[in-house]
């Protein structure tokens, strides 16, 4: 089974995202990308933020495991601690192709989350959610639902 890890970044009421044009598409995705092999989840949440964001984060708790297509997705809160907003030098942000399409990093305020197209979308609910409410004590789990 593979792996994907991502963040979630908040900052004066706005939520980091990579924003995608993809085969037709146009959507909103959490920070992330693939374990590497040989690396934990927590690592490669790591990496992807700077590789993506320009960004180096601290991970400050595991807020929820998703699977989806029989891969285990794990989502961190994370907090900054060093880098520059949008300087992330990973290939996909500087190479788009027309399978992959492109990667551009973007603030999007809190309160839009839930009206725009963001996947996954039972993940944006937990953003609100918690924003308002404070963050579950335990990591949430999702599973893809079928159709």
């Amino acid at each position: 089974m593979s792996y994907r890890a991502g963040i979630i970044l908040l900052q004066d009421d706005k939520i980091a995202l990579i924003e995608r044009h993809r085969l037709g598409l146009h959507y909103f995705t959490f920070p992330g990308g693939h374990v590497d092999e040989g690396e934990t989840p927590e690592q490669a949440a790591i990496r992807e933020t700077e590789e993506e964001l320009g960004l180096q984060v601290t991970l400050k708790q595991l807020l929820a495991r998703y699977g989806w297509h029989g891969k285990w997705q794990y989502y961190y809160l994370v907090e900054v601690i060093g880098g520059e907003f949008g300087t992330g030098q990973g290939e996909e942000m500087h190479d788009p192709t027309p399978e992959h399409g492109t990667y551009h990093p973007v603030w999007m305020p809190v309160a839009d989350l839930l009206s725009r197209p963001v996947l996954p979308s039972q993940l944006a609910e937990l953003v609100v959610h918690g924003v308002q409410s404070g963050w579950p004590a335990q990591p949430v789990v999702f599973q893809e639902e079928p159709g």
